[in-house]
């Protein structure tokens, strides 16, 4: 089936739970994510790329009182920190959605009321993960945690709640998968949920006790219960469009990509999708399910002390090198690793000797040559195919891998024509045309840059777009040189 592409085009990315400061994953996500947003703006598209925080359930509430906070200042602090994060990294979102917003809430209610069809009140008897605010479906119970002794031991409940039929709903999701009306990439990720289909949704549990959780939507007709944290959380990609009356709601839903976290893909993958269809809504188009950022090959975690902020790696390197470091060395499919080695590699190596490099030598001998004048630069013929393709499937890392094959082939092609051996040679009409190559694949490059490295593109259109040389007056990345030359602590 032909794809056909709309002129508006709706992104997501997951919201963050706020009981924690924001961290190298929460970082990944938001690059990733903008530059799907950055490469369909530059495609002419109308774009409504949209993050948030998930700010009600009980372990916001216990870490605010943990603090000393109310609730709403907690969540309040948390958010502009996250609001920070994805300022420092240079991220275009054009909707920041905070479940505490009265709008959501007021549309999460008109949402329950619509999915009341399906919805029951049942006695929930089973698992509760406290760390993840979870309902632990039979099936996926780890034995080893509903011993109590476990330092992340279950909780048993024993509640009245409401319940939503997912299982009504296991067949028409995997049609919907294995037709690729809802593509699900990547292909492991999606043998995964299809799998966890086949053996069967269960329904599950949609609302606490208010007795036990007050930090909460209430139930629409019923103050006893509140809304489930992860269930609510959901309606946000429809919320923050005005759904149900608003155009926005109507000219961008369905989504095009939402980008998630592969420890929630369940909940994206299954729970969601039996919302959308309960609503009588079409599903994304695509669910990207990126993988885990490790440090120095372990997981991040308080009791390792081994946690870096995005904003530690991003003082010493500038925001484009982070970006370029987290979507082409953290692999797009699979976990990758972080180390203050590999970042310092990759931007000697790749970014100041490949692209800064290319950058210098061609501005540098434009300006000795021929005073700064570039003359009419010819189109570039490079093959985007492969980079567009890759950008289609989410796989960053293949994207970036193709701009620095496009690098390499320019810095070859200078060593091979040896301007300055042109130079001496008096062939000033093949000097010129082999200077006016070397601009005007730098400006191609720009292009293909853009939704990546938003400023080094900038930078290097400005050195190079009019035909006229304008040195830049920092470097193309510039870095913060720290006195004490030790990796920062963590």
């Amino acid at each position: 089936m032909e794809k056909t592409e709309s002129d508006n085009f709706y992104v997501t990315t997951s919201i963050p739970y706020a009981n924690g400061d924001p961290h190298l994953g929460h970082a990944l996500e938001f690059i990733m994510a903008d530059v799907l947003a950055r490469s369909a703006r530059q495609r002419g598209r109308n774009v409504i790329f949209s993050t948030g925080m998930d700010e009600h359930g009980e372990k916001v509430a216990e870490k605010a009182a943990s603090l000393k906070l109310t609730p709403e200042q907690y969540v309040g602090k948390i958010s502009d920190e996250f609001k920070s994060l994805q300022k420092i990294l240079n991220i275009s979102n054009d909707r920041f959605i905070r479940t505490t917003d009265k709008g959501h809430e007021q549309r999460a209610a008109i949402i329950w009321q619509k999915l009341s069809h399906d919805i029951y009140k049942g006695k929930y008897s089973g698992w509760y993960d406290v760390k993840q605010e979870e309902f632990v479906p039979e099936g996926q119970v780890d034995k080893a945690r509903t011993d109590p002794s476990h330092p992340q031991a279950y909780k048993k409940l024993e509640e009245n709640n409401y319940f939503f039929k997912l299982s009504k709903y296991t067949k028409p999701i995997l049609d919907a998968i294995e037709s690729g009306s809802f593509e699900i990439i990547p292909g492991s990720k999606k043998n995964e949920i299809t799998s966890l289909l086949r053996e069967g949704l269960q329904d599950i549990s949609i609302s606490r006790p208010k007795s036990k959780l007050e930090w909460g939507i209430m139930v629409p007709g019923d103050s006893s219960q509140v809304m489930y944290v992860w269930f609510e959380a959901l309606m946000n990609y429809l919320t923050v469009l005005g759904y149900p009356e608003n155009d926005d709601f109507k000219k961008f839903w369905p989504a095009d990509v939402q980008v998630v976290g592969k420890d929630i893909s369940r909940f994206h993958a299954a729970i969601w999708p039996a919302m959308l269809m309960s609503l009588e809504l079409p599903l994304p188009k695509k669910l990207y399910i990126h993988s885990f950022v490790y440090i120095d090959g372990q997981a991040m975690s308080k009791s390792l002390g081994n946690g870096i902020h995005p904003k530690e790696i991003v003082d010493r390197y500038g925001v484009d090198a982070f970006r370029y470091f987290f979507l082409r060395h953290i692999p797009s499919y699979n976990d990758g690793d972080f180390s203050w080695d590999l970042m310092e590699a990759a931007y000697n190596n790749e970014l100041a000797n490949q692209l800064g490099n290319a950058v210098q030598r061609t501005a540098s001998m434009v300006l000795k040559y021929q005073k700064g004048l570039i003359g009419e630069m010819p189109q570039a013929d490079h093959d985007i195919g492969p980079y567009q393709e890759a950008l289609e499937n989410c796989q960053f890392d293949r994207a970036m891998d193709e701009i620095f094959q496009q690098i390499k082939g320019l810095n070859q092609y200078i060593d091979e024509e040896k301007p300055w051996i042109l130079a001496k040679s008096n062939d000033g009409d093949h000097l010129r045309e082999v200077l006016a190559y070397q601009a005007g694949s730098l400006v191609q490059i720009a292009d293909l840059l853009e939704p990546f490295l938003p400023d080094a593109a900038t930078k290097i259109r400005y050195v190079f777009k009019d035909g006229v040389i304008r040195p830049l007056k920092t470097m193309l990345f510039p870095r913060k040189e720290l006195a004490d030359k030790t990796k920062p602590q963590a």
